[in-house]
């Protein structure tokens, strides 16, 4: 098995950067477009209300102002499509750049997990010197459903599993997404460093609402970024 820890390069923050950057050119020429727009049919209905009946104006040339406008619009949207594109294959983090990804072994720095057969499953590690430890489990709302105590204080990396019940014994039904945290202390009631993570094999790759390339570790999705490590066999 190898294992390669992952480090997003500097050229993949540029790409980013300038993605992100083309994006709002769109978006900010979008809106101006939108409003000129407006403000175009505003004078145009005025123009036509308040025109001599004896000399009327020349529909020519509103249409063709309208159809001038209808190009530039036309054209954003083309910008928008081309911008989707790059997103989806550009700075090392799109969805076609991600493929290689299925089958392989991850872990992601994220506490987020999909509640799924009544379980919910992370790997954490933990720092040195740990004798004590309080798992927190809290829904989307970010209310707090379970809390209790840490049974593995072992420096490094550990296992936590839940079984999808809140502090009455209720059964949280599948499919809501949970976050682990966790609070460790040494002998002198210090603080222990403790970082939940998600570990799994990716299953799928997608782009979310958001156009975030996120990839699926069972039920789970996680951003494709907070990938730490891959181990392929």
């Amino acid at each position: 098995m190898t294992t390669t820890s992952v480090t997003t390069p500097t050229t993949t923050s540029a790409a980013a950067t300038t993605s992100s950057t083309a994006g709002s050119t769109v978006a900010s020429g979008q809106q101006s477009l939108n409003s000129s727009y407006t403000t175009f049919l505003q004078l145009l209905t005025t123009q036509l209300k308040n025109q001599d009946p004896t000399s009327p104006m020349d529909t020519n040339a509103f249409t063709q102002q309208l159809v001038q406008m209808n190009g530039v619009q036309q054209q954003l949207l083309t910008n928008q499509l081309l911008q989707t594109l790059v997103n989806n294959s550009s700075g090392g983090q799109g969805v076609t750049s991600s493929v290689g990804l299925i089958g392989k072994s991850v872990v992601a720095n994220t506490a987020n997990v999909t509640l799924n057969n009544g379980t919910a499953n992370w790997q954490y590690t933990l720092g040195t010197g740990a004798v004590q430890g309080t798992a927190t489990i809290t829904n989307s709302a970010n209310q707090t459903v379970w809390t209790g105590p840490l049974s593995q204080l072992s420096a490094g990396t550990n296992s936590f599993s839940w079984n999808g019940q809140d502090a009455s014994g209720r059964q949280l039904p599948d499919g809501g997404t949970y976050t682990l945290s966790i609070s460790a202390q040494d002998a002198a009631s210090g603080s222990v460093a403790a970082t939940p993570q998600v570990a799994g094999v990716v299953t799928s790759i997608q782009q979310d609402s958001t156009g975030q390339t996120v990839v699926g570790i069972g039920k789970t999705t996680v951003p494709v970024t907070t990938i730490s490590s891959i181990t392929a066999s």
